[in-house]
Parts: structure tokens; sequence; C-alpha cells
């Protein structure tokens, strides 16, 4: 009976130093992740790295992690040939490829949400513009068009939608014509706009996109997501 006693003490405490083995490495390996990622995407701040699942020895063993999950601020799009700030890029990769002696982790699938405040979408229109969250899903957008040498200025309701997985088309839901001819073609020439955004993560595209009070969120998705290397 004390021998028994002994070997499960024996391996409480062996299984106790293993977990804190794992844990140590698995935290210098997520600080060696971020400074890369940081490196890929040229990042301002060094982003949050958790890597899931355990033990993460025998992950690294094999090669393949089966969860990793990234908070990036200071990510930096491109959006009509203009510099875009994404508030912050939540991602969360899976099945991840350790590949090139542990230089380069590949995703095989992933999906994430960014944000992107009105202050910055405005930045993309050719067009003195306002941009705010109008309700409901809906942006609303504000501009200003001359008419008969009166200036007239004007809000509208508009949907965002994603095209082709890379671009956000904002289309004014109705344009209040009051009875002037070409009203409305005016108005819509200031306030309807496709923006190509590039600049995540290789392998994400857009998925989603929605009107939020606090901004623009963007859902992503992707395969072969390039995490870094």
């Amino acid at each position: 009976m004390r021998a028994l006693r002994t070997l499960l003490i024996v391996a409480v405490v062996l299984g106790g130093l293993f977990t804190i083995a794992d844990r140590l490495v698995v935290a210098a390996a997520e600080s060696e992740a971020a400074d890369r990622i940081r490196a890929r995407q040229g990042l301002s701040g060094t982003p949050d790295v958790s890597i899931r699942g355990f033990p993460f020895l025998t992950q690294v063993l094999g090669k393949e992690l089966d969860q990793v999950d990234v908070a990036m601020t200071g990510v930096e799009a491109r959006a009509g040939g203009r510099t875009v700030r994404v508030g912050e890029l939540l991602a969360e990769l899976h099945d991840v490829r350790l590949e090139n002696g542990y230089s380069r982790a590949v995703a095989a699938s992933a999906t994430g949400t960014a944000r992107i405040s009105y202050d910055e979408l405005r930045k993309t229109s050719d067009s003195d513009i306002a941009l705010g969250y109008g309700g409901n899903g809906k942006l609303k957008v504000t501009g200003s068009v001359e008419v008969l040498g009166r200036k007239l200025t004007r809000s509208v309701l508009s949907t965002v939608s994603v095209v082709d997985g890379d671009t956000l088309r904002v289309r004014a839901d109705e344009v209040p014509g009051e009875g002037i001819p070409g009203i409305e073609e005016l108005v819509r020439q200031r306030t309807d706009f496709d923006r190509e955004v590039n600049g995540f993560p290789a392998g994400l595209g857009i998925r989603k996109v929605e009107a939020t009070p606090d901004g623009l969120k963007i859902t992503v998705t992707g395969r072969n997501v390039v995490l870094a290397g």
C-alpha cells in the first residue's frame, strides 16, 4: 500500500512538472509568434497570441497546432488607394501547420472580425461627406450638392455590402428628390461609392460587413492563411 501511495505521489509530481514545463514552452512560443506576426504585418504594436490545446509539446512534435488566437492592433489596410487604420483585428486560426523548420505558420482555416471607424472610412471617399451610424444596421451619409446655384445638404441611409470578397459597397436606400430633375443622380454621386480593401493577413477575405454605433464591423474568413514566415 505504501509503495502504491509513493508511486501515486511521484506520478502527481511528475505530472505537475510536465504541465509547468509545457506552459513555460507555450509562453515562449507565443512571444516568438507575436514578434514574427508583428514583423510580417508591419504592426506598430505587438499582437496578443494565445496557443490553444494541451499539451503543447505534442502539438509541436506533430508540427500542427489545434488553434491559435491572435489580437492585432495597428493594422493598416488600403482602401481606394488610401491607408485606413483598422481599430482591432481578432482572428481564430485552426489547424496551423508549422513549416520550414518552424519559421512559417499556415492556418488551414481562419475566421475573425475587424473594425473600421467612420472617420477612417470617410478618408476613402473622393467626396466631402460625413459618415455615421444611422441605426438598424444602416450607414448615415451626409453630403452637399449644388443645384441651380443653391447648395443642398442631404442625409441618406445607406446599406453597406461586400462585393467579390474584397470590396465594400455603399448605396443609399432612397434619395429625397424633392421634384428637382437630376437631384437623385447628383446626390448619389456624393453618397454612393465602392472601395476595395486589402492589407489583411494573406489568405483572409471579407465575408460580411455591418454598420454599428462604433464603426463598420467586418467579418473575415479564409483558408491557407499565412500567420508568420
